[in-house]
């Protein structure tokens, strides 16, 4: 899990504690949020209310590229959208499966 985030998706360590399976650390998402990951979840989780991740990128195709590589699978190749909203919305994107079963999207609004 930590892999995942810090190693192949490049989110920078901002603190940790505990140790083996009572580890946990915070990950900067961008943007001044954080994401807090334990390594002692259970094997599987019921499915919440939380439908996706979705991370902003500069670089849509090598996320794809770095998690394919890790041995993660791509739902979604990467390719380009235009979201119907008002107005409307053009979007580079991406989806794989993480870790954890997490459904994770990659998005570029601008390019």
């Amino acid at each position: 899990l930590m892999h995942f985030y810090t190693e192949i998706l490049g989110m920078p360590v901002v603190r940790t504690w505990g140790e083996g399976e009572n580890s946990a650390a915070m990950v900067d998402i961008g943007g001044g949020s954080m994401m807090e990951l334990f390594a002692n979840g259970p094997d599987e989780l019921p499915q919440g209310a939380l439908r996706h991740l979705a991370f902003a990128t500069d670089d849509v195709d090598a996320c794809v590229k770095a998690v394919r590589e890790a041995g993660y699978q791509i739902t979604i190749e990467p390719n380009d959208i235009v979201i119907a909203s008002n107005p409307p919305y053009p979007a580079r994107i991406a989806f794989c499966i993480g870790p954890c079963g997490e459904e994770i999207e990659f998005f570029k609004t601008e390019f």
